[in-house]
């Protein structure tokens, strides 16, 4: 499979994206790290990718920490880039050593110093003392809101030290800041962004058709991101986030189906009891996997986790603006992003088991009007191309 296209000239400086390609090698931490790195592409940029940090490495096949030999993952990272006509620029230095793959030690130092900007993609990379003192232009997409801010109210001396180091701070969270989020922002200035897609990688549906509105979940994984802020947990977990809508396949005309792992066999046939659908997400972790998947659902339902939600933070989900490029209606619940983006057609904010029987409702009385509402979305507001501009200008890049 190649999705690169054509690119124009690189006639507007060096910039460097550090991202998990390598580290976690799944599809949608992939396709995150790809649309980012097209879109950038795409406006002239000659873009690099970079793993520069010491979180240890995944294996590619079953995602169980690797230590040791990368073959694997470097070959994934190839593969990848080169479907996008990047096979030539990148850089990796294996965790916890000084090996560096794809260039050598002086290239990427002559790379830092040459880039016009370091995008740090969704905080992938912990800025360490003695490898990265000397980096300037540094750029942070936060992608998980909330946990940051709150850990800076509560008192993060550490943490404080790591964001000082950026020239500018951009989140998924579009309402922090606003009187629509109350979790504080404290002396940082956060601009709103929001996930890219590059819509045409997404455009033609495959042969196989789920005849379902899915969504991809980890049932649940992240305990260990719960956070406390003021008496309030807000938790990370997708089956505690799943657990207002149970109950809507029995008011749904259209099939709804779970791609998970980290469900129990109770669980599973729990629900299945309630009428959705559950197939395995582990086959999932194949990128050109994952976006067949999508490309071959009717839409998507999902719910949001507790962090996203509670606060009203006005995030959205990297996997649900594949489904819009995809020309597939999503329904997901509201997280304050309906501020930002058009809803009740394509798309559908709903915050109760009520609100969602009825959203589905209407995209299966008139799917063909949904899926060009939902293509017409993503190019407007989430193509790769417009949303990296609106970065590159705020950081001063055009």
């Amino acid at each position: 499979m190649t999705l690169a296209g054509s690119y124009p000239p690189r006639t507007r400086g060096t910039v460097v994206v550090w991202g998990l390609l390598a580290n976690a090698p799944f599809g949608g931490m992939t396709w995150q790290v790809l649309h980012y790195l097209a879109g950038l592409r795409r406006l002239g940029f000659d873009v690099w990718y970079v793993e520069d940090n010491d979180a240890p490495m995944q294996h590619p096949r079953d995602l169980h920490y690797a230590f040791g030999d990368p073959t694997d993952n470097l070959r994934f990272l190839e593969r990848q880039l080169r479907m996008i006509g990047l096979e030539d620029r990148w850089i990796v230095r294996m965790p916890g050593t000084n090996d560096i793959f794809g260039g050598s030690r002086e290239r990427l130092a002559r790379l830092y110093r040459e880039a016009d900007a370091i995008f740090n993609l969704c905080a992938a990379h912990r800025l360490m003392d003695g490898r990265h003192d000397s980096l300037d232009s540094l750029v942070l997409i936060e992608t998980d809101p909330i946990a940051f801010q709150v850990w800076l109210d509560e008192g993060a001396p550490e943490l404080e030290a790591q964001l000082d180091r950026y020239r500018h701070l951009f989140t998924y969270g579009q309402n922090l800041g606003t009187s629509e989020c109350p979790v504080p922002t404290g002396r940082y200035t956060w601009r709103p962004t929001r996930p890219p897609v590059v819509t045409d990688w997404w455009a033609d549906p495959p042969d196989a058709d789920r005849g379902a509105l899915t969504t991809v979940v980890n049932w649940t994984g992240g305990d260990d991101k719960d956070i406390e802020w003021r008496g309030q947990t807000y938790r990370w977990r997708k089956d505690v986030a799943f657990e207002p809508f149970l109950d809507l396949p029995a008011r749904s005309p259209l099939p709804l189906e779970l791609a998970a792992v980290g469900m129990s066999g109770e669980q599973e046939a729990g629900l299945r009891a309630r009428g959705w659908r559950i197939t395995s997400a582990t086959d999932l972790n194949d990128p050109a996997a994952y976006r067949d998947y999508i490309r071959a659902s009717l839409g998507e339902f999902t719910a949001a986790k507790e962090q996203y939600v509670i606060p009203r933070s006005g995030w959205f989900s990297d996997r649900s603006v594949c489904y819009l490029a995809a020309g597939r209606p999503v329904v997901t619940q509201e997280t304050g992003f309906s501020r930002h983006v058009p809803t009740g057609e394509g798309l559908f904010a709903v915050s109760d088991l009520d609100q969602a029987g009825k959203a589905i409702e209407r995209i299966a009385a008139d799917p063909e009007r949904h899926a060009r509402a939902a293509g017409d979305i993503a190019r407007e507001h989430f193509e790769a191309e417009r949303v990296t501009r609106e970065i590159a200008e705020r950081v001063g890049l055009i």
